[in-house]
């Protein structure tokens, strides 16, 4: 039995639980509660719209990071995405990341270790595009306290994650790394799984790969940020790009802290707590989280239930959706590349 995951889900659910607590004892829902009944529906449509962008662009970005080991065409790689979303608005600590690295290389016959790899790229990639949208709000904001020092603390984590991933790209020629290879030989599927992980890690080894990323990613982070100052706007808060910024990114970073499912509680924790070092009244900034919340919700699962309806859930053999990487792609990651099945 595999403990792991149900430690990670139990950890996560009381983190929300305890998020709740706090958020739910400073605010007055009656007021809340008028705030959302008096939103405008036109600029909760223009958030929904903008979050779907958002997500598209996200999906361009994982095709792009899973390129050097398989060509997929974007629609399914865009449904592939949205099933993992669709995931973590079921299951507690973003399993959903689990859930479609699964699914994708269930249904495209590449390594699911390669596929977990590339999303471990992405991640970082957000949490040092977050770190930096945030760090550039407060300078602006001229914002301190607290979250001044949670962002610190977020960029802290991010260098920590980058040098983790410098070094398992690199870790084939580290000192002592024949004798950790001659023992792994002990355990044949470990042993492919470690390698097959390190493949999609690689890809943050391409520049091109890593530019095209980044740029997928400001596009992305672009939208979100427009995304929550059309719910503002929805119940009379008119925030600036740099407020919604701060907001924005300061959800993004309390959301990789491992919560229940859709990261129920610690998002509209983080809201109301960013929100009040700007100047945003609790109960405000609580309407203000979960309208954000709630249209982020729909758009994610409403896209990963027709994405699931679409593609289906039988594996099998490589869809005509996938194509060999291109001569060189895979050859050009390290000597740890090339196609490992994990299946």
């Amino acid at each position: 039995m595999r403990s792991g995951p149900a430690i990670r889900a139990l950890v996560g659910g009381v983190i929300s639980v305890v998020a709740l607590v706090l958020v739910l004892g400073s605010v007055d829902l009656t007021r809340v509660g008028d705030l959302l009944r008096q939103a405008d529906p036109r600029w909760v449509a223009v958030a929904a719209v903008l979050s779907t962008l958002d997500l598209a662009l996200r999906g361009l970005r994982w095709q792009r990071l899973l390129r050097p080991i398989a060509r997929i065409r974007y629609l399914p790689m865009f449904g592939y995405l949205l099933i993992g979303y669709l995931a973590n608005n079921i299951l507690p600590a973003r399993l959903g990341e689990l859930v479609r690295s699964h699914y994708i290389g269930d249904r495209e016959g590449i390594s699911r270790a390669s596929a977990l790899g590339t999303v471990v790229v992405e991640r970082v990639i957000d949490l040092v595009a977050v770190v930096g949208i945030a760090t550039v709000a407060l300078l602006v904001l001229s914002v301190r306290g607290v979250v001044a020092t949670a962002v610190f603390v977020g960029a802290a984590v991010a260098a920590v994650f980058l040098v983790i991933l410098a070094l398992a790209m690199v870790a084939h020629r580290l000192p002592g790394a024949d004798r950790v290879r001659a023992l792994a030989d002990r355990w044949p599927t470990v042993q492919g799984l470690a390698r097959s992980l390190q493949d999609g890690l690689q890809v943050a080894s391409r520049p091109r790969t890593v530019v095209e990323a980044l740029l997928a990613s400001a596009a992305a982070w672009t939208c979100s940020i427009l995304s929550f100052a059309a719910v503002g706007q929805a119940i009379g808060v008119h925030l600036t790009i740099g407020e919604a910024a701060l907001i924005g990114s300061g959800v993004a970073l309390a959301s990789a802290v491992p919560a229940g499912p859709s990261n129920l509680g610690t998002y509209e924790l983080a809201a109301v707590k960013v929100s009040s070092a700007v100047g945003i009244p609790a109960d405000t900034a609580f309407a203000l989280a979960l309208l954000s919340h709630a249209t982020i919700l729909v758009v994610t699962s409403v896209g990963g239930a027709i994405a699931f309806v679409r593609i289906g859930w039988r594996g099998g053999p490589a869809s005509e959706s996938a194509e060999p990487a291109m001569p060189g792609d895979a050859a050009s990651l390290g000597p740890a590349a090339g196609p490992l099945e994990d299946h």
